[in-house]
């Protein structure tokens, strides 16, 4: 019995280790599901309607390509771009192409079409065809263009009759506008097949909706609010999380209009306890922010204030003879906005200010929630002052120096008050395999692989 037991338990050994081999080995196939926030009426990512956060990102990255992208660092990288060079001064640029592209359907990306996307979605570039290149002429200088590039509007897209394909990983086989999206994995894709066979997207979909549908296995990629990542790890999902990359603040609707009008700014910007918010609010989904960049993208933020002082904001009030009743707008759709918004104006009045909660259109100071555009810092500076109303910053070159110096000002014009920057979160599935996330948020579907079963 012996003699013939152990070759028997070696040759089950050998298959139950060639199964779990199998279990373990990246392989392609399956069907990935996704569900979101997001809710395009459109697949174009240019259209100025569409909500610009991760989630959103990352389904249009599915489909589009950039001539540019950025890793981890914020650094450029070729994409659809193999290389590129400019002139001195920065105003003429040259991106040669990469060859053998296709969108999906099979047509070449040529020089023409790259040009007429570029055109499309920035009236003011000049841009045009040179040869298997694209050359783009800017008015001002432009030292940040390739990274600029690597923003979701510029995507290289095809459009026509309504319609809209790009060069993405997956072709679109299943469109419903606002709810679902269904992609087949693209054979011809020049960076590689993706893993996945197909991905299916249920759109529109509250937290707590995407919460249960991941509970019950109907998805296995969801994104979890900032505020509900801690106890969602804690009750044993897996829990993946961003860097600090959304930010939380008070806007004025417009420059103040007295010296009084500044100080009762300033009185209000110290009455915030930001790591009471942060700790209790957002059961510290994010962090405390002075700046209106992340310390970990400019590694200056921390000179800017970001603690709360009650006492000299009282003094500070002592001095303002007359205080304005200020209307404090938030999003009534947005119940942690809510929240945030009550503490600041209890806040206020230990101050003694008056804040006044309102949810309507219009309002002396709103508290916004908006993502950083880019992992390059000046270019994310741009764009997030572009989404608050400010006036775009000019940077002088493209030094740390330079990038304080813009901040700096926006700051000092007294129109903005940082509180928070914000993590994403998503919740991922033990079948999900080789999961990567970068700091921004993206999700990098195209090289994820699904187990069979849980282990």
């Amino acid at each position: 019995m012996r003699l013939t037991g152990f070759p028997l338990l070696a040759a089950c050994s050998l298959l139950a280790a060639g199964v779990a081999n199998a279990a373990t080995r990246p392989h392609y196939g399956g069907t990935l599901h996704v569900a979101m926030r997001a809710a395009p009426a459109s697949l174009d990512p240019a259209d100025p309607n569409q909500p610009d956060w991760a989630g959103s990102r990352n389904l249009f990255a599915l489909i589009f390509d950039t001539l540019v992208s950025l890793d981890e660092q914020g650094r450029t990288k070729p994409a659809l771009a193999n290389s590129w060079q400019s002139e001195p001064g920065y105003q003429r640029w040259e991106f040669s192409l990469r060859q053998g592209v296709t969108f999906q359907g099979g047509t070449p990306v040529t020089p023409d079409a790259v040009a007429a996307s570029l055109r499309a979605v920035n009236p003011t570039w000049k841009v045009f065809p040179t040869g298997d290149a694209v050359t783009i002429e800017r008015d001002s200088p432009a030292p940040d263009l390739p990274a600029e590039l690597a923003l979701r509007r510029n995507v290289i897209a095809k459009r026509e009759s309504g319609r809209i394909v790009g060069t993405g990983p997956f072709a679109v086989m299943q469109w419903d506008a606002g709810k679902k999206l269904a992609l087949v994995a693209r054979d011809d894709y020049w960076g590689g097949r993706p893993f996945p066979d197909s991905i299916e997207i249920e759109m529109g979909k509250s937290f707590r909706e995407q919460m249960i549908s991941f509970d019950l296995g109907k998805a296995q990629v969801i994104e979890v609010a900032a505020e509900q990542a801690h106890g969602a790890s804690a009750e044993g999902r897996r829990v993946e999380r961003s860097a600090a990359m959304e930010l939380v603040a008070l806007v004025f609707s417009h420059d103040p209009q007295s010296p009084a009008d500044g100080r009762q700014r300033q009185v209000l910007e110290l009455s915030i306890d930001r790591e009471l918010l942060n700790n209790v609010v957002l059961q510290g989904g994010g962090e405390p922010a002075g700046g209106l960049l992340p310390n970990w993208m400019s590694g200056y933020a921390f000179v800017f204030p970001a603690s709360a002082n009650l006492t000299l904001a009282q003094q500070e009030r002592a001095e303002v003879q007359t205080t304005t009743l200020w209307s404090l707008g938030y999003d009534a759709d947005d119940p942690v906005e809510r929240v945030l918004a009550e503490r600041i104006a209890l806040s206020a009045r230990d101050a003694g200010l008056r804040l006044q909660l309102a949810t309507g259109n219009t309002a002396d100071v709103r508290l916004v929630r908006v993502p950083l555009a880019s992992l390059d810092a000046h270019v994310a500076l741009g764009e997030l002052a572009a989404a608050l109303g400010l006036p775009r910053p000019k940077f002088a070159g493209n030094s740390v120096d330079d990038l304080y110096s813009a901040e700096n000002s926006l700051l000092q014009a007294q129109r903005v008050i940082p509180l928070l920057h914000l993590r994403a979160a998503c919740g991922v599935s033990a079948t999900v395999r080789n999961w990567s996330e970068v700091r921004d948020g993206s999700w990098g579907l195209p090289d994820v692989w699904l187990a069979a079963e849980k282990p």
